[in-house]
């Protein structure tokens, strides 16, 4: 076989991670045949997205509806070629990082610590998905969206922006949804915005550690570990009974991973909040992030939505100092 590019999202997978591989994966390859690739003096392989967990109930209800099998797994990538896309962060990569060779990254995150020693196709917009700038990325080099990667591509920026009601969202994540769902023949937002993040409501049958690591991501914030992760729910009294079993497992991580903190975010789409549980070694630190007092497991959060934009940025301020 002659050598590929891996198109892979992020540890722990999400809809976005998963369906803008595929979408970025399909756009280097027109960008192949139309000698765009040639053009900007990028290697001409062939792109193959991939995957480096398990897709969530979210992200497998998107690729059946619109067509699509899973990606396959690769979470090694020693001797390989990838483009990263929906992270640019050394610790949410593949293994064996340093033996890859990164040629392009398409995200919407702050900037990680990914380095190249080469220049590279490097694209990374201030939206709230991953496949709003790979939209952006169709659109100004030509290339036409065919209707089921605009149908999963739109999936994703309605997970990620929780039907546009997160902090994250931009007018042109709007925009490019709005043209998106004309493309892949979705009349409703709205309606299939409910079915897409519906799918992730029902844990009832899940596993407690499955709960906390469907989305979940480490961070170093000042030298100390910190994990920080989310569930979204249509409605939190969905999730009323698994609280104390979540509440406990996340403890037993804390001290199994040797995490200064964990916070993990139960955000009520419907009432546009979180309740964020923490387990910490320094409190005041958590509170002095949020402004807010720790009362039983955590402290509630009116309006915040997001982890990237709400949660990460102040968690990273207050460690700072």
């Amino acid at each position: 076989m002659s050598e590929v590019l891996y198109v892979v999202g992020h540890k722990n997978p999400d809809t976005d991670s998963i369906c803008s591989a595929i979408a970025f994966a399909y756009l280097w390859n027109e960008w192949k045949k139309k000698g765009i690739l040639a053009q900007m003096k990028m290697p001409e392989l062939e792109a193959v997205p991939v995957r480096q967990g398990e897709p969530n109930a979210e992200t497998k209800f998107v690729l059946e509806k619109f067509g699509f099998s899973v990606p396959e797994m690769m979470t090694d990538g020693a001797g390989k070629k990838v483009a990263l896309v929906d992270h640019s962060d050394v610790v949410q990569s593949v293994d064996n990082f340093a033996q890859a060779e990164v040629v392009a990254v398409v995200d919407h995150h702050k900037i990680g610590d990914v380095a190249t020693p080469n220049p590279i196709c490097f694209v990374n917009l201030p939206v709230g998905c991953s496949a709003t700038t790979l939209k952006f990325l169709f659109d100004k080099t030509g290339v036409e969206i065919p209707k089921n990667i605009a149908g999963i591509m739109l999936s994703a920026i309605l997970s990620d922006t929780v039907i546009f009601k997160s902090a994250t969202t931009t007018p042109m994540d709007k925009t490019a949804g709005e043209e998106l769902a004309k493309i892949a023949g979705v009349e409703d937002l709205t309606k299939l915005g409910i079915e897409v993040k519906s799918k992730l409501s029902d844990v009832s049958g899940m596993a407690v550690r499955d709960i906390i690591m469907r989305d979940y991501k480490d961070y170093n914030m000042s030298g100390k570990k910190v994990g920080a992760g989310q569930i979204e729910v249509i409605d939190l009294s969905l999730i009323e009974g698994r609280k104390d079993e979540i509440y406990n497992e996340l403890v037993k991580m804390k001290q199994e991973g040797g995490y200064h903190s964990i916070v993990f975010m139960l955000t009520d789409i419907m009432k546009e909040g979180t309740e964020l549980f923490v387990v910490t070694d320094e409190p005041a630190l958590i509170e002095k992030a949020f402004g807010k007092k720790i009362e039983g497991k955590g402290m509630w959060l009116d309006g915040v939505m997001s982890r990237k934009k709400q949660v990460i940025p102040p968690l990273e301020k207050a460690f700072a100092g």
